[in-house]
């Protein structure tokens, strides 16, 4: 069982920058891949930026250059540094653990970027 708990969301300007942190309980952390999704309202939910455990990333093109994944195995944490926001960022953000046929998702955190 992985227990993942983000943080760092809120409101900021257009243009601005935060970073979601996921801190994941469990000890075998490295051996997951790692992933944040947003949900906005009205709108599925989608894939924003993956890490796996070996490091490799993958970004979706509407964040690429903007958006950085990375990942801390000796904090079991994940983060997300968002640069440059735009207001069709806003959405929840959720952190997303799989490793072979077990996945695990957080309760999101709240991003909104408005002037």
């Amino acid at each position: 069982q992985v227990q993942l708990v983000e943080s760092g969301g809120g409101l900021v300007q257009p243009g601005g920058s935060l970073r979601l942190s996921c801190a994941a309980s469990g000890s075998i952390f490295r051996l997951y891949a790692m992933n944040w999704y947003r949900q906005a309202p009205g709108k599925q939910r989608e894939l924003v930026a993956a890490i796996t455990s070996g490091g490799n990333t993958n970004y979706a093109d509407s964040v690429k250059d903007r958006f950085t994944i990375s990942r801390d195995n000796a904090k079991n944490t994940v983060y997300l540094q968002m640069n440059y926001l735009k207001p069709e960022d806003t959405a929840v953000y959720y952190c997303h653990a799989k490793r072979l046929r077990y996945d695990y998702w957080g309760q999101g955190t709240q991003v909104t970027v408005s002037s």
